[in-house]
């Protein structure tokens, strides 16, 4: 069938669209009468029944002159449920000041295959508010219970005198701390300090501090111990090396 478009005004009868049939339309775009292509040109087709609505690009020419053909492979199938009337609306604009142009050019009915099996559409998607979002978030990890903790200090404070036997019985000498602290203070009092201090931040860290608390300071503390312990050893190694044991 072949019916001519009139501007500002829609076709009388409806356009059928059958499932073999193919909807073509070729129109001229003009601004005062001259042919000119405008920067969009769409074919709007409307559902009033669900305000479901699509729009089509028309392919358009330098001379003004534009065409797109549809069928029903092109339409989404909330348009192909059962035989549907649907309003099929021309958009033409450019920049500038021209006026746009918008309006209906006819009704376009679908006619569907009724021997064909009906495909399940998914409810159109509207904007609007959605049931309120209730986050759970993690809950913050528990210190083990203070019995255990109380039993390993336990057991880390026996440890100490056992140390010390192991130390005496492998040839430790208290008898050169003095001359030891008295060759080096700055090195073997800072030294001594320090590994209290690294001491103190792993206690914070295990009863308040976060992580982001404790890595600073255990950085500086660390590099504290390793610059006062390398000058520690060296006095240790001068005196291992006069004959002091």
């Amino acid at each position: 069938m072949l019916s001519r478009l009139i501007e500002n005004k829609a076709l009388p009868e409806p356009v059928t669209l059958g499932t073999t049939d193919t909807l073509k339309i070729i129109v001229t775009a003009t601004e005062n009468k001259k042919a000119k292509r405008p920067h969009q040109a769409f074919l709007l087709l409307r559902d009033p029944r669900s305000n479901l609505d699509t729009s089509f690009p028309l392919s358009v020419k330098d001379s003004g002159k534009g065409k797109i053909e549809l069928s029903h492979k092109d339409l989404p199938t909330q348009f192909l449920a059962g035989s549907n009337t649907l309003s099929a609306t021309l958009l033409i604009a450019s920049f500038g000041s021209t006026k746009p142009y918008r309006n209906q050019a006819f009704d376009l009915r679908i006619e569907s295959d009724a021997s064909a099996p009906s495909t399940p559409t998914d409810k159109p998607l509207r904007y609007g508010k959605l049931p309120e979002i209730h986050h759970i978030f993690k809950a913050d990890p528990k210190s083990p219970p203070k019995i255990i903790t109380l039993a390993f200090a336990g057991v880390v404070i026996a440890a100490l005198p056992a140390l010390f036997i192991v130390w005496l019985s492998i040839g430790a000498n208290l008898n050169h701390a003095s001359k030891a602290v008295g060759s080096s203070p700055i090195s073997h009092t800072t030294f001594f300090f320090s590994i209290l201090a690294m001491e103190g931040i792993f206690f914070k860290y295990y009863t308040s501090w976060n992580l982001f608390q404790t890595l600073p300071a255990a950085a500086t503390v660390g590099l504290i111990t390793f610059l006062s312990g390398s000058r520690a050893l060296r006095e240790v190694q001068e005196r291992r090396l006069t004959g002091l044991r």
